[in-house]
């Protein structure tokens, strides 16, 4: 599916390919209202942003939209029939996986012509967004004392570092009772790892309890982490207790921010960029007009020479052929499969089916099954090469459209893509998201216009003009290009306005807790 801005929208609905058995509402319709532009009579009323058959549907017989397989009818459908989970059902069918055949190769932006950005450069040559003081913590049990550590440095604390954005703290519910060998300790060290060497950071203090699994200096040498001016580790049981630890945390902290304070922005290309693609809270309007605008300014991005993290593995089942063939190496397009066969065991031995999203929300908005959401959610990507594919929170080193295995649940999503590396986040919203994590910033991509003008507090663009009309795809991805440029170099996203982002840290748990 590519991100076209040539969609059919006359009068009532919208038709996004001549070879779909449904079109989407795009204004709410009610009964015996007609719709020329399909011949067709409205049989029941039909809620904005949902599907009307256009023809009739056998019982058994494929839905389909995208010119994709979305689902199945379970009943017979009639033509001018609302279309959802009450007739609708996910099911599985096989998919060509094609590796490659689709690949196109890049037509970069020459390097003097390419767009920059102010940014941060670190002395290892890396480029942040921002200019945080991070803490972390190694485990539950210490999320108190970096908490209180970071409450110590508030608003009044902060005017003597101007050029700080702030110390924050990233507390989460993790750390122990789990094997060290396990997936949810090698999915935490490496979230951690991630943060404690993000460019976004000046610098990092990571504070641990002591006796837990994610031991501090293991981790630091598993990764080949060396403790510097600029990343300190404090043990409570080592500094004896609390009140000694916040202290010893408040003075490595004072010592960090005079460094920091002296960072400045300063001319970077584009290609310093790498954005965390994120969706939540979708809707049926999801695939038609955010998702595919972003897919714009990803193109333009990695034209630039920058990078794209495409996420959320549960959330492209049912479009995953579409990536394999845009793979640059069938190595690379397998490694996707495997992500794919991975989450098919796991959701099976516990008992769940890779259907489990859409979310009661992603329903009400139009959005029948997984294979639907999927589809939508894959144009977040645009059209370049799929370079690599990445464990959850692995460092991304490859420059282009990449993928990272992450969960569905968008907070653990973006913790990995961030650990990955993204210096900012752009995330599409159908029902209203508010997510904000940081230290980067999250850009907010409103699907419609009622909801944006509803949530104007919290929507940075207004991607709901191109079903209105009112602007193309390729005008709505160009702005949102403009708007990452512009937030990378220091213009606050909305979430960012109102403070959002400390309590967003959320490493992907896997497996039983001991």
């Amino acid at each position: 599916m590519s991100a076209s801005s040539q969609l059919s929208i006359i009068s009532e609905t919208i038709r996004l390919n001549n070879d779909d058995n449904v079109v989407v509402a795009r204004i709410s319709l009610i009964c015996d209202q007609m719709i020329s532009s399909e011949k067709i009579k409205v049989l029941q009323d039909v809620p904005r942003g949902h599907k009307i058959a256009t023809v009739d549907i056998g019982k058994g017989q494929a839905v389909r939209k995208y010119d994709q397989i979305i689902g199945f009818a379970t009943n017979n459908i009639k033509a001018g029939q609302h279309v959802h989970s009450h007739n609708a059902e996910f099911g599985d069918f096989a998919r060509d996986y094609a590796y490659g055949e689709a690949v196109q190769l890049t037509n970069y932006v020459p390097e003097k012509d390419r767009d920059t950005f102010q940014g941060y450069v670190r002395d290892n040559g890396r480029v942040g967004t921002r200019n945080y003081i991070g803490i972390l913590a190694s485990v539950n049990c210490s999320d108190s004392v970096a908490r209180l550590i970071a409450d110590h440095f508030d608003k009044h604390a902060m005017e003597t570092w101007p050029n700080v954005d702030g110390v924050v703290a990233l507390p989460h519910q993790t750390g122990c009772c789990m094997p060290l060998d396990g997936e949810t300790h090698g999915n935490l060290e490496r979230a951690l790892v991630g943060y404690a060497r993000h460019p976004n950071f000046a610098g990092v203090l990571i504070v641990g309890l002591g006796c837990e699994v994610a031991q501090i200096d293991g981790m630091l040498e598993s990764y080949d982490l060396q403790k510097s001016d600029t990343l300190h580790s404090l043990v409570i049981q080592e500094c004896g207790g609390t009140a000694s630890t916040v202290s010893a945390g408040i003075e490595r902290v004072e010592a960090m921010l005079v460094a920091a304070n002296k960072a400045t922005r300063s001319t970077c290309p584009a290609s310093e960029l790498t954005v965390a693609l994120e969706c939540g809270g979708s809707d049926g309007y999801s695939g038609i007009t955010a998702n595919p605008a972003l897919g714009i300014a990803v193109d333009t991005l990695v034209r630039n020479g920058g990078t794209a993290i495409l996420a959320e593995t549960p959330e492209i089942y049912g479009a995953e052929h579409l990536l394999t063939r845009r793979a640059i190496s069938r190595e690379v397009g397998e490694k996707l499969i495997a992500r794919i066969h991975w989450w098919e065991q796991h959701t099976a031995a516990n008992q769940a089916r890779m259907d489990n999203n859409p979310t009661p929300g992603n329903k009400k908005g139009g959005l029948t099954t997984i294979l639907e959401k999927s589809l939508g959610a894959a144009a977040k990507g645009g059209t370049t090469a799929l370079m690599d594919v990445y464990r959850y929170a692995e460092q991304v080193t490859a420059r282009g459209f990449v993928f990272m295995d992450t969960p569905g649940y968008d907070p653990a999503s973006i913790t990995g893509m961030v650990a990955g590396g993204a210096n900012l986040t752009c995330f599409t919203t159908g029902r209203g998201s508010v997510y904000g994590g940081k230290p980067v910033p999250s850009i907010k991509l409103a699907t419609n216009t009622e909801m944006y003008e509803r949530m104007q507090d919290d929507m940075d663009i207004n991607c709901g003009v191109i079903v209105d009309g009112t602007a193309t795809t390729e005008e709505t991805g160009a702005q949102i290009f403009q708007m990452i440029l512009e937030t990378a170099s220091g213009n606050m996203s909305l979430s960012e306005k109102h403070g959002i982002g400390d309590l967003e840290f959320c490493p992907w748990q896997i497996g039983a807790v001991m």
